[in-house]
């Protein structure tokens, strides 16, 4: 069940030659423009599936990635979807080297009503999280209720999914 959340949205994961190796277009275009890098590589990590299984939120190697830059973590990619009021949005969060979040996009929404959730001002309020921070401070949307919910929901569960795995040492 957890797998088919990934399907829709496989084609933002190509890489520029076409293989399904790492983060698409549009993510690396973001992923220059939060760091401020032209050049850099990105590494895959392999999270033990009995652990997987225990996380609010899948970590794949089609979802999150370590950013390298000259031998050095530049910090971390997580790509996923989450429900709006009758389909699902993408989404793209980036992470410093120390896990706390330093962007986040909505990559392709796909309904008429509640797309403000897109918006730089509203995502703004999720820079600065980390893992183990509560979001009980996200201002709601009139009209977006649903996206709104739903963002801030995948947003709770990543931070406390790299909460567990800084906990078990996976995660720096």
């Amino acid at each position: 069940m957890k797998w088919m959340i990934l399907v829709p949205f496989l084609f933002l994961l190509q890489d520029p030659s076409g293989l399904d190796t790492g983060p698409g277009k549009m993510v690396i275009k973001e992923i220059q423009k939060v760091f401020k890098k032209e050049d850099f590589t990105y590494k895959t990590l392999k999270i033990p599936a009995e652990l997987n299984d225990k996380l609010p939120s899948i970590i794949t190697d089609q979802n999150f990635f370590e950013i390298h830059t000259d031998n050095q973590l530049l910090g971390y990619a997580y790509i996923n979807q989450a429900p709006s009021k009758s389909s699902q949005f993408d989404y793209l969060i980036l992470f410093d080297k120390n896990l706390v979040i330093i962007d986040s996009k909505v990559l392709i929404y796909r309904e008429d009503h509640g797309g403000e959730i897109g918006s730089k001002r509203w995502l703004r309020q999720f820079t600065g999280k980390k893992p183990g921070d509560e979001l009980d401070h996200i201002a709601a949307i009139s009209g977006a209720t649903i996206s709104v919910r739903s963002m801030k929901t995948a947003v709770a569960n990543i931070l406390s999914s790299l909460h567990i795995l800084q906990n078990k040492n996976i995660l720096r």
